[in-house]
């Protein structure tokens, strides 16, 4: 077993906890497609970053308020079902002691969707980092060191969950184990950016990292 003294997991939130990226596509398509004709996929390129991160490299400033208005509202009515086997696994790590946080380029205002949706989601984590809380957003790693600050860890007693390319070299640069998810990505995207590749947190336990710790 990994010594709980020794690890905390710090784990992003859309497509590792909440199964929302396929909303998200929807939503990131439909502004590509009327703002940025030109680029294609724009919805795969934003990925786990925040939306003033977003909005200040993508849209021209006039449409940044309509946009994250139409966001607002799409966030308030879209569902946040668990990832399979996240919420087993959180319960798990709480019962062992294990300090989580949850370390997400989402703002406040979705945040209170998901409480709304999900309240049991506030009691299963210690430490909330979100982008009102971070100066600069995904690949940096500021997010991540945020969070084992608060928690009193260090990097390397840190275990990274992440799904996307920007969030998966946010833990690289932190010096974070990385554990990446295919939820969003295929499992061959990911495999060079993560130490793990995992499908969802079905069968998953943190005692397949006690190497690392030992």
């Amino acid at each position: 077993m990994i010594d709980k003294k020794q690890v905390t997991a710090l784990f992003d939130l859309d497509g590792v906890i909440l199964d929302t990226e396929s909303q998200y596509d929807i939503f990131w398509s439909e502004q590509g497609l009327k703002y940025l004709p030109h680029i294609k996929d724009f919805h795969k390129s934003i990925k786990g970053q925040t939306l003033p991160n977003i909005l200040k490299n993508n849209f021209p400033e006039d449409v940044h308020s309509v946009i994250t208005d139409d966001l607002n509202i799409f966030e308030r009515d879209m569902p946040y079902n668990f990832i399979p086997g996240a919420k087993e696994f959180l319960i798990s790590l709480k019962e062992q002691g294990i300090k989580t946080a949850v370390v997400t380029s989402s703002n406040d205002i979705k945040m209170s969707n998901v409480y709304r949706e999900q309240p049991d989601l506030k009691t299963l984590f210690d430490v909330f980092v979100t982008a009102n809380r971070v100066t600069r957003s995904k690949p940096d790693p500021q997010c991540f060191l945020l969070a084992a600050e608060e928690l009193g860890f260090t990097p390397s007693q840190c275990v990274v969950f992440e799904d996307s390319f920007h969030g998966l070299e946010a833990g690289r640069r932190a010096e974070m184990t990385v554990v990446g998810l295919a939820t969003t990505n295929p499992r061959e995207a990911i495999k060079d950016l993560a130490d793990m590749v995992i499908d969802n947190f079905e069968n998953f336990s943190l005692d397949l990292l006690t190497n690392r710790y030992q």
